[in-house]
């Protein structure tokens, strides 16, 4: 099958308002700065780059369009080129009224009492990491630290196999930093995926275990059994978004705390259950929301003034909704014991997070253990930290001094 043009070769951003680009190299540090300067002109940008795609950066306007199951369809949910070929990942990429039925089958499984049950193992796997690093006097936040713990959170809860990380990791940067602009890495990702999902899924299917993987592989939804890509999807969404998503977020908490001491201190003046330790996750999640997702306009609509019309694209940009000074006070300052703190890191509507549960857990933990080993660590000054652009936004590569 042909799709086009093997690439999108793009020049850098001209302007932020009416040609942005979410893999262009100054959206992953700066994307806090362009959304606001954006907002400061107009509720929604646009571009051209992917055909014709929105970048709302308003809470109004993230709202109406994550609410909107009519007039914006989830079987997209990332801009990318209009040709690109896309496979189901469900509850994630479907709309009612299939979708109900696919997130009953997977929620189970990210219960608040399923995930408690990891905290202990979490903590010991974070005190693992911490202890390779030992008295090294320099580490990479990132490249050892916060990368591992969300692939451990997962495979805990999903059975999948925690020796497949670097191959998890491999498919996630591909996904999301190369495919949106190139339909042969897309296919790529996808067969690759798709061939080893359904390798394990036969393999539960003839040696079942009390996991996730065993549930999906036998799924049924109304006493009707679940289509085979659909299953594989299922296990595609768990590994594209339950890994590099919270990964993103605990690197960016740790790129923060490096540079604010203060805050540092506070937090370990204090107890691992005092309230501070969430108001603090719940800040970082907001103030740096890692996740957008997107919606393929399905009816001619209107939001906050702009005209959509069917087949367009556009973002559903949860992280600049959480820097509306019209929702937050004081947006742009990372208030620790912030108390009005409703923010939408974890999405919007029938499709908010699923794993939302596991992933405060995750985050919180690793801060808790990072900090207690390294309560003076910094950035390290003679070396750059790199952030990932695109659809999930964080730290990629975060070199700090230990303290040590």
């Amino acid at each position: 099958m042909a799709y086009g043009a093997e690439r999108i070769d793009s020049e850098p951003v001209r302007s932020w308002l009416t040609d942005w680009d979410w893999l262009d190299d100054g959206w992953g540090e700066n994307a806090i700065d362009i959304w606001n300067d954006v907002r400061e002109q107009c509720p929604v940008a646009t571009t051209e780059r992917y055909g014709r795609a929105f970048m709302p950066v308003t809470m109004e306007a993230v709202r109406q369009i994550a609410n909107d199951t009519e007039n914006f369809s989830s079987i997209w949910v990332n801009v990318s080129r209009p040709d690109a070929p896309r496979t189901p990942a469900p509850p994630i990429t479907s709309d009612p009224p299939d979708h109900h039925g696919h997130r009953r089958l997977i929620l189970p499984a990210f219960n608040p009492k399923t995930v408690a049950g990891t905290e202990e193992d979490l903590r010991h796997f974070c005190r693992k990491l911490i202890a390779e690093i030992g008295d090294s006097p320099t580490a990479d936040a990132a490249v050892q630290y916060s990368q591992h713990i969300p692939v451990h959170g997962i495979c805990i809860l999903t059975g999948l196999p925690e020796e497949d990380a670097d191959l998890f990791r491999d498919w996630i940067y591909k996904n999301f930093q190369l495919a949106p602009k190139d339909n042969n890495v897309r296919i790529q990702v996808m067969t690759e995926m798709g061939a080893y999902i359904s390798e394990i899924l036969k393999d539960r299917l003839a040696n079942p275990k009390d996991d996730l993987l065993t549930v999906i592989a036998n799924a049924e939804i109304d006493g009707k059994e679940v289509d085979w890509n659909i299953k594989v999807g299922y296990v595609r969404l768990q590994i594209v978004a339950g890994i590099d998503t919270t990964w993103s977020a605990i690197g960016s908490g740790l790129w923060h705390f490096a540079q604010h001491n203060d805050q540092v201190q506070r937090l370990l003046a204090v107890p691992n259950d005092h309230e501070l330790w969430q108001t603090a996750n719940e800040e970082v999640l907001r103030y740096y929301a890692p996740v957008t997702m997107a919606r393929k306009v399905v009816k001619d609509v209107e939001v906050s003034g702009c005209p959509m019309h069917a087949g367009d694209q556009t973002l559903v940009t949860f992280p600049a909704a959480n820097h509306d000074p019209a929702e937050f006070e004081n947006p742009g300052e990372f208030i620790l014991d912030r108390q009005n703190n409703r923010h939408v890191a974890f999405g919007l509507g029938i499709h908010r997070c699923a794993g939302s549960n596991l992933a405060r857990l995750e985050m919180i933990v690793a801060f808790q253990e990072w900090l207690r080993a390294f309560p003076s660590y910094s950035l390290d000054p003679s070396k750059k930290t790199t952030w990932a652009n695109g659809q999930v936004r964080g730290p990629r590569v975060l070199p700090v001094l230990t303290g040590r």
